[in-house]
């Protein structure tokens, strides 16, 4: 954006050639940002003043005035994990009569980076990520420029506010309750290990296994993306050989879905044959028959938490806590059930 002096015979671009730097440098200067140099403020100011030039008053006025729009950045907006965490958000926004504007990256980190690159310009008054793909190192960058917060997702930096579950206990307690069922060989299928509640979810599954005296093994974990094709692709790897699984634990309930898919396909029961375990409590997992068994988030509550904790940080409020913790909950319905004692053997046979 170019301000034009008030003569109108000078504009921003005039300065920054003068002061060989870019027009957003300029911009910068103008709007008081920190993070330029001594140097080049001094030389962007020296200037200004040979050419004197005026920004336009009504511009550097809407400028600098709060935007009442808050960008809200999404790693898949066809998730419908996201559809409840939205709500949350824009009726927190509404009631204190902010604005939310979605961003969708499609899973790309580019793109993640180019939302975010909104707070350059200051369009808008805060950001809350529900993807955390980005390097630590450029949100600590970018955190300077215009209050941010997370939701669902973290980095490991405490300055960063999130508010979020315990995925690794959540994960935890949901494989706990395998086991108490009976099961000894539990399946994973994760999402992708570049996502960090992938990870933890991961680490919850694997301590369940530890601390009952079960050694993980590498074949009973199967990678997703969070999709149920990718679910269902993962049935097809997890029964392909070897002893069988006579549980899925499954780190979102899309997958979950996939996997229950396959296992119908392939003329296997749930959960007679095979108990399946999902993560999330999206609306499809009571769509199905029987009804998936799963951990819920409270994902509108979520939404609400995070933008209110933002938008305090935007009105200048004190935040006493960074990092919010929500409980979740185990949603017993009906895919959990003991294993057969002869399944394994049976689905051994169909190898």
């Amino acid at each position: 954006m170019q301000y034009r002096g008030d003569s109108g015979s000078i504009r921003m671009s005039d300065v920054a050639r003068r002061a060989r730097v870019s027009t957003a440098t300029v911009s910068r200067v103008l709007a008081g940002y920190p993070h330029v140099s001594t140097e080049t403020r001094q030389r962007v100011l020296q200037a200004i003043e040979d050419l004197q030039y005026h920004p336009n008053r009504l511009a550097r006025s809407l400028r600098r005035s709060a935007s009442k729009l808050v960008v809200v950045i999404l790693p898949d907006i066809t998730n419908p994990f996201f559809s409840e965490i939205v709500k949350g958000l824009e009726e927190a926004a509404a009631e204190r009569g902010f604005h939310v504007l979605l961003g969708n990256t499609g899973n790309s980190v580019e793109r993640e980076q180019e939302l975010l690159g909104l707070t350059d310009e200051r369009f808008v008054d805060g950001v809350i990520l529900a993807t955390a793909r980005l390097p630590r190192s450029v949100l600590q960058r970018r955190k300077p420029r215009v209050p941010l917060v997370m939701a669902c997702e973290y980095v490991d930096a405490d300055e960063v506010p999130t508010v979020a579950i315990d995925n690794r206990a959540a994960a935890r307690d949901a494989v706990e309750r395998l086991i108490a069922a009976g099961h000894r060989r539990i399946a994973c299928v994760t999402g992708p290990m570049e996502v960090v509640l992938s990870r933890d979810r991961l680490q919850g599954y694997l301590e369940a296994l530890r601390a009952a005296g079960i050694t993980p093994e590498d074949r009973l974990i199967a990678r997703g993306d969070w999709t149920f094709a990718s679910g269902y692709a993962a049935a097809a790897t997890l029964f392909a050989y070897g002893p069988p699984p006579t549980a899925l634990f499954c780190s979102n309930d899309e997958m979950a879905l996939g996997c229950m898919k396959w296992l119908q396909d392939h003329g296997l029961h749930v959960p007679a044959d095979v108990s399946v375990v999902g993560f999330d409590d999206i609306p499809a997992s009571t769509w199905v028959t029987p009804e998936l068994t799963t951990v819920r988030q409270p994902k509108a509550e979520i939404g609400r938490r995070a933008m209110s904790l933002l938008l305090d940080l935007v009105e200048g409020r004190d935040v006493p806590r960074l990092r919010v913790v929500l409980p979740h909950e185990w949603m017993d319905r009906g895919t959990v059930a003991p294993p057969r004692a002869d399944a394994a053997d049976e689905m051994s046979d169909m190898g």
